[in-house]
């Protein structure tokens, strides 16, 4: 058996230009998605899917997510004398359902530097990683994505990339990946391809949402130079990686809504809302009339 996946890290270090000015003052990991920060729901999916301990990676500016993970013990005193039990329950739930450790990132210097720099927490254990800004709704009865990727990761022993299928058009956009298929959802990575052509992507596999990663990628890390703009990127990191032991990538299933995008994030406000019982009848019936 392979040993047991404990920890989890979000990078939450980024300065989220996609969604300026909103985010000039306010961490894009902050914003609300219906009444709910972007950021907790990706630790609520770690911590759906086993996870003990979250490693939040940040950077000047953003000691608003410490704060919402914090204890408010004055906010907890009010509710309670009002008798806001619900609300109560939900503001004490964001900071006690998971071990959550921060660690600073020095500088904008890339995805792949804010991993390196929860090292010293995660030790030499497999761990997963989770982008800040990236919702992958399972349904009530779905399976969380990363609960997804776990699976796979103890069947292998080996790194694991969550993939979606995307169409022609928006190969450029992404991750590509090449692999071998082992079934209809999983399959061995062989190369990836940032943002190719669509002549030249090597299949219409996407790497979104996160990965199930074995330790040596942080050795890997420490050693890979500054690429695009200077940075230090994960992605090139994860390449490496594949010439030296086995990554796979598994097709996970769910409404996926990258939240840094503009249109995105509007879906996943809209969409998530209607699965509220309390907000879906009222909801429906304003947008029915706005597209009358």
């Amino acid at each position: 058996m392979p040993a047991k996946v404990r920890k989890a890290v979000i990078p939450a270090a980024g300065l989220g230009t996609r969604l300026l000015p909103a985010t000039k003052a306010v961490p894009k990991e902050m914003l609300p998605v219906v009444d709910k920060p972007v950021i907790q729901y990706i630790v609520e999916e770690a911590v759906a899917s086993g996870i003990e301990q979250v490693v939040i990676v940040t950077s000047r500016g953003k000691h608003a997510i410490e704060d919402h993970f914090d204890r408010f013990y004055e906010l907890e005193v009010r509710l309670k004398s009002q008798g806001k039990t619900e609300l109560l329950e939900a503001v004490v739930h964001s900071a006690t359902m998971v071990e959550l450790v921060f660690v600073r990132q020095p500088g904008y210097l890339g995805n792949g530097h804010a991993v390196l720099c929860a090292r010293s927490v995660i030790g030499n254990e497999p761990f997963a990683m989770m982008w800040a800004d990236d919702i992958l709704d399972p349904g009530p009865a779905g399976e969380p994505c990363l609960a997804q990727l776990l699976r796979v990761y103890e069947q292998y022993g080996a790194s694991v990339l969550a993939a979606i299928r995307v169409p022609r058009q928006d190969w450029p956009k992404y991750g590509m990946i090449g692999s071998d298929p082992i079934d209809d959802r999983t399959s061995r990575v062989r190369s990836i391809m940032e943002k190719p052509s669509i002549e030249e992507s090597p299949s219409d596999l996407a790497s979104v949402k996160g990965y199930v990663l074995t330790p040596e990628i942080f050795d890997i890390l420490a050693k890979t130079p500054p690429g695009k703009g200077g940075e230090i990127w994960l992605a090139d990191a994860v390449r490496r990686l594949i010439e030296i032991q086995p990554v796979y990538a598994h097709v996970v299933s769910g409404r996926r809504y990258d939240v840094g995008n503009a249109l995105e994030f509007i879906r996943a406000n809209v969409e998530l809302a209607l699965d509220r019982p309390e907000l879906a009848k009222q909801l429906t019936q304003y947008l029915r009339e706005l597209v009358r």
